[in-house]
C-alpha cells in the first residue's frame, strides 16, 4: 500500500469498532437504573454470552492497554471474587428466570491468576444462577509463564473448552521492551498441558508494531506460533496512547515502527499464516478451516463484539467486574473502571454501572453497516437499509468520507454494495469511520 495513503487513513485514534457507539459516546446519564430495567426486558428464553473480567496480574505489561493491577498476593482477589460473586447475584435477581448461557468469557488482566477451588466455586455459582446449555462454550485468557497443570485440572474440570494464550512476540529484544519475558517453552508447555486437560481449541495472540520488532521477528514469532498448530490466532496492532496508558510511558517510542513498517509487518504475518493454511478472518484473526470463527465467516454469520471476531451469535452480553461492557437490547452498560469504586457499589447492595448508551433506531443501522464491513469487508447498504426501515441513499449521502476512499482506491461501490478491496484490509476501520455518527469529522 502507498506511504501517502497509509499515513492518510492509519490514525491511531480510530476506534476498532468491536461495538457501535464505542465507549467514548458512553454517559453517565445511563446508570444502574437504567440497567436493571433493561435486565428486566430480557427476553426469558433467548441465550445470552456472560463476560467476566478479572483485574489482576503478576506481572504488568508496558503495552497493554486493559484495566489491570499488580498483585503478588492472594488477599486481594480473594476480596475481589465476594465482590463479583455478590455482583452476579445481584444481576440474576434481575431477571425473571435464570437466563439460557451459551458463552462465557473470563478475561482480564489474567484469569487464572483466580486459585483452582474459588475457580470451581465461581463456576458453580454461575451454573446456579444462569441456566448453562449443554454445549456452553467456556472460555478464558491465559498468561502461560504462571500456568499450572493444577489450574490446567481445575478449567477441565470447569468445562471449559476454549483458551487463549497471550504470546505477543518470541523475541527477547522486543519482549524485554515491553516488560514480558516469555520462553517459547512456557507457551509450548501450557498448549500441551491445556490440550492434555482436554482444552483442546487454542488462541494464540500476537502483535505487530512493538519496539524494536521487524518484518523477520513477526514473522519468525509467526512460525513459532504455527509450530503449535492452534485452532485460530489473533494478530494485533500494538495501539501506543501513553496519555491513556501510563504504563505505556515506560516504552521507548524512538524504537516504534511507523505506518508502513507496520503495514508490512501486518502483511508479512498474514502471508505466514494463510500460507500455512490459516483463513484471515475479518482484519486481524485468523483460523484454521474447521475452527468456529471460519465456519462463520462462510456462512456469512461471523460477529463483533467487545472481545472482537466471534461465532457467538448471542445478542445480549452481560459484563461482570469492574470496567465490563454488557450488550443489552436497549443499549450499552459498563461498569465502574476503579476496582475499589466497582466494590464499593456492589458492598451497597447495587449494581456498579458508571455510564451506557441507549441505541436509537439510527445507532442499530449503522452498527451493522460497521459490523459487516469489519467482519466481511463488504457491506450491501440497501440490504441492511431495508432490514432496518432507512432510505439507502440518504445514508450513503451521510457518508461523506466515502467518495475520497473510493477516490483513493480503498473501496468500490456498486449498486449500494461498499467493498474493501482485499490489498487495503488494513486500513477497514478508515471505511468503517466513515458510517460512524458520532466521530470527530474533522478531515482526515
Amino acid at each position: 500500500m502507498q506511504t501517502s495513503l497509509l499515513n492518510k487513513y492509519c490514525d491511531a485514534r480510530l476506534p476498532w469498532y468491536t461495538i457501535y457507539p464505542t465507549v467514548p459516546d458512553f454517559s453517565g446519564s445511563v446508570g444502574a437504573e437504567a440497567c436493571k430495567t433493561w435486565l428486566r426486558r430480557l427476553p426469558p428464553d433467548d441465550p445470552v454470552s456472560l463476560y467476566l473480567h478479572v483485574p489482576f496480574c503478576r506481572s504488568i505489561c508496558w503495552y497493554c492497554g486493559f484495566p489491570t493491577s499488580l498483585t503478588r498476593s492472594e488477599r486481594p482477589i480473594r476480596d475481589f471474587l465476594a465482590v463479583l460473586r455478590e455482583e452476579i447475584r445481584l444481576v440474576a435477581e434481575q431477571v425473571p428466570r435464570a437466563l439460557p448461557v451459551s458463552d462465557v468469557h473470563f478475561g482480564g488482566g489474567t484469569p487464572t491468576t483466580i486459585a483452582p477451588a474459588d475457580f470451581l466455586a465461581l463456576m458453580e455459582l454461575l451454573r446456579g444462577c444462569f441456566a448453562f446449555s449443554k454445549s456452553a462454550t467456556v472460555a478464558i485468557e491465559i498468561d502461560p509463564r504462571a500456568f499450572t497443570v493444577e489450574m490446567a485440572e481445575t478449567l477441565g474440570a470447569a468445562g471449559a473448552s476454549r483458551a487463549s494464550i497471550g504470546v505477543q512476540s518470541f523475541d527477547p529484544l522486543v519482549q524485554r521492551a515491553v516488560n514480558r519475558l516469555q520462553s517459547e517453552a512456557q507457551t509450548a508447555s501450557a498448549v500441551e498441558t491445556l490440550r492434555q486437560h482436554g482444552i483442546s481449541r487454542i488462541n494464540l495472540d500476537l502483535l505487530f508494531g512493538l519496539p524494536h520488532q521487524t518484518v523477520q521477528s513477526c514473522v519468525d514469532s509467526a512460525r513459532t506460533a504455527l509450530a503449535m498448530r492452534p485452532d485460530r490466532l489473533a494478530v494485533f496492532g500494538y495501539a501506543h496512547v501513553p496519555s491513556y496508558m501510563k504504563r505505556q510511558r515506560q516504552i521507548d517510542e524512538a524504537a516504534l515502527p511507523d505506518n508502513v513498517a507496520r503495514a508490512e509487518q501486518a502483511a508479512a504475518v498474514a502471508d505466514t499464516l494463510v500460507s500455512a493454511g490459516y483463513r484471515q478472518i475479518g482484519l486481524d484473526h485468523f483460523a484454521l478451516p474447521d475452527d468456529e470463527l471460519a465456519l462463520a465467516q462462510t456462512a456469512g454469520q461471523l460477529r463483533r463484539n467487545s472481545l472482537g471476531y466471534t461465532a457467538d451469535t448471542c445478542k445480549t452480553v452481560i459484563g461482570f467486574g469492574p470496567s465490563a461492557i454488557g450488550r443489552l437490547r436497549d443499549g450499552y452498560v459498563q461498569n465502574e473502571i476503579a476496582t475499589a469504586s466497582y466494590s464499593q457499589h456492589i458492598g451497597a447492595g447495587r449494581l456498579a454501572i458508571s455510564k451506557g448508551y441507549c441505541l436509537t433506531a439510527e445507532d442499530r443501522l449503522r452498527a451493522a453497516i460497521i459490523e459487516r464491513l469489519m467482519c466481511d469487508l463488504q457491506a450491501d447498504l440497501p440490504a441492511i437499509c431495508a432490514a432496518h426501515g432507512f432510505d439507502p441513499i440518504a445514508v450513503l449521502d451521510s457518508a461523506d468520507r466515502l467518495g475520497m476512499l473510493a477516490e483513493d482506491g480503498i473501496v468500490d461501490i456498486e449498486a449500494g454494495l461498499i467493498r474493501v478491496r482485499q490489498q487495503h484490509r488494513f486500513v477497514t476501520r478508515a471505511v468503517a469511520a466513515a458510517f460512524d455518527a458520532h466521530i470527530d469529522r474533522a478531515p482526515y
